[in-house]
């Protein structure tokens, strides 16, 4: 059965998507392992940094996106066909092959908004919180990996990938806005499991957009090594780079050394990847 870990984060910017692209790319073509992603933050940039908007809006206008589960949820239809919205081999590296998607779309902004009102009203078993996780179950056992890139909020979309998680990682800028969050993940988080009778294992925090030079930098990230509140920061960070900020738009490319650079950021997410993968290995049970 496959693991799923969700990416969450409170702000924009930190490079929570790029993170989670990357992590499925690499898993595919560098360790061999089938991944399905699954894009819940109706900014649609997984979605986008995958396959191109085009491919996007065709999927939308015909309802093949995560938008209409969550609307046939609210409005008791049946519209949705997983196997008709499971988007097969994405990427734009030639070498990653083994990569699904399951879409977002701008729709799910208003979705959002019922989603909360079921959940307030308790119309729903759960709270409205386990629609994704039904979902997914008759495809589970086929992907080794499922990565879920939430919204930055705790809202009723998010609680739907936390539902389906096993676990998840928080990427963070070291500087003082984008770390202030986590405990607030942290605690919710703990809190959601609680309710759903299960815990969700954290497996680390991801440094992103790390720059060496800045005092900042090297003193948050060590203040958070040392946080006994946090449960794991992960040995391999990323560096900030136009390369890595790059690889976030939908282009053509050979190999994940040409996408995310040759100057240490292919060596720098390869280990993050292998990070990942380590803890889930042995935390997720």
């Amino acid at each position: 059965m496959a693991k799923v870990i969700a990416t969450i984060s409170l702000k924009g910017g930190v490079g929570k998507t790029t993170v989670t692209g990357g992590l499925a790319e690499f898993m595919s073509a560098e360790f061999g392992q089938r991944v399905l992603l699954i894009d819940l933050d109706s900014q649609i940039n997984l979605t986008t940094m995958m396959i191109s908007e085009e491919r996007w809006f065709e999927l939308n206008t015909n309802g093949r996106t995560l938008a209409t589960l969550f609307s046939d949820a609210v409005n008791h239809t049946e519209y949705f066909r997983l196997d008709e919205a499971i988007e097969r081999g994405v990427s734009p590296v030639k070498r990653v092959t083994t990569v699904d998607l399951l879409a977002s779309s701008l729709d799910l902004i208003e979705v959002q908004e019922e989603l909360s009102a079921l959940r307030v009203e308790a119309r729903v078993p759960g709270g409205g919180t386990d629609f994704l996780r039904q979902a997914i179950a008759p495809v589970i056992d086929f992907y080794d990996y499922v990565l879920i890139d939430c919204p930055p909020n705790i809202g009723p979309v998010t609680l739907n990938g936390l539902a389906a998680a096993d676990a998840f990682i928080i990427p963070t800028i070291p500087d003082v806005l984008s770390t202030y969050g986590i405990p607030q993940i942290q605690t919710r988080v703990r809190k959601f499991g609680e309710e759903i009778g299960r815990s969700i294992v954290e497996l680390g925090v991801v440094i992103t957009k790390y720059k060496a030079n800045s005092a900042v930098h090297r003193s948050t990230t060590k203040r958070l090594r040392r946080d006994p509140t946090i449960q794991h920061v992960l040995p391999s960070y990323i560096n900030e780079a136009n390369s890595i900020a790059a690889a976030a738009e939908f282009a053509s490319y050979g190999t994940l050394k040409t996408k995310y650079g040759t100057a240490g950021q292919f060596d720098q997410f390869r280990a993050l990847t292998m990070d990942v993968m380590t803890e889930a290995q042995e935390k997720i049970r």
